[in-house]
């Protein structure tokens, strides 16, 4: 079957313009909704689409002030979930399927406390994690990082400014500890390093301050009235981030967790035959096909 995308600019109620791509036939009802990570990364779930959008059309967007969605003010919370419901809106869609991985869980997890009564199914990858996950986090890339690694990484850091090679080795220092296999991580992560610019380092800290002040885990007891019928997470048993704090969310929500072995943050790079099974088989029972 050949699958046609499309694109498009949608235009946001304060005047920003964000990049949107579908792919599949956007006459079926409901879609799905794929929501990258980040945040200040664009999307890059292009190769994660294709493993459903037979099944149901599958939108994906750069957020605002990432890839072709410019944007040069402030970003908030509240406002990436606006932005969420008017691309909906565009698209003419009543409810989707939410599919996010990494930050896109965080947005995705907020949207369902705003807009519960649009999402037909919600499917969370490799996050959100609660807790204090981060010192496991950290404890876990040190590990895989050798000392002069962990050294040139907090040198690139502290810089004030960095050249577009040093940009590029920061992030592959930052992303290659994100896979379970080292040597093909780091190879996925100076890909990225080069595909996924500029990052829009103002966004992830702008957003990064609020959530901190305003943590998901504070919402959970709401989170858990409003989610819809069919949601369920996923998770790389090798993400560095720690699985008991995805774990713990799969009990305070009372939903299924699929734990993906031999995968880290990006599963369906290192794992993509079972990472394409459970797409579908949560596709196929979220849209009724």
């Amino acid at each position: 079957m050949t699958l046609i995308e499309t694109q498009g600019l949608g235009s946001m109620s304060d005047g920003a313009q964000l990049r949107w791509m579908a792919l599949g036939d956007t006459t079926r009802q409901p879609p799905v909704v794929m929501l990258h990570g980040g945040p200040g990364l664009p999307d890059y779930l292009c190769d994660v689409a294709p493993m459903v959008a037979d099944l149901a059309p599958v939108y994906r967007y750069d957020q605002r002030g990432t890839g072709q969605s410019s944007w040069e003010g402030r970003h908030s919370l509240a406002r990436h979930v606006d932005d969420l419901a008017e691309l909906l809106d565009v698209w003419e869609v009543s409810r989707a399927v939410l599919v996010g991985h990494s930050y896109g869980t965080d947005l995705a997890s907020r949207f369902c406390l705003a807009h519960p009564d649009r999402i037909a199914g919600m499917l969370l990858m490799c996050g959100p994690f609660v807790g204090d996950w981060r010192t496991g986090d950290r404890a876990e890339r040190d590990r895989r990082m050798s000392a002069a690694q962990q050294e040139r990484l907090r040198a690139l850091e502290e810089l004030p400014r960095r050249t577009e090679g040093e940009e590029v080795e920061l992030l592959t220092l930052a992303w290659f500890t994100d896979h379970a296999d080292p040597e093909r991580g780091w190879r996925w992560a100076a890909q990225g390093a080069r595909r996924r610019r500029p990052v829009n380092w103002a966004m992830n800290r702008e957003l990064g301050k609020e959530a901190r002040a305003d943590p998901l885990d504070e919402h959970l007891a709401e989170l858990s009235v409003r989610l819809p019928a069919r949601a369920e997470l996923l998770g790389g048993v090798a993400d560095p981030r720690p699985l008991s704090a995805l774990e713990s969310l799969a009990f305070r929500l009372d939903l299924p967790l699929t734990r993906i072995e031999g995968a880290g943050h990006e599963p369906w790079l290192e794992q993509p035959d079972a990472v394409r099974t459970h797409l579908r088989r949560f596709v196929r029972g979220a849209v009724g096909t």
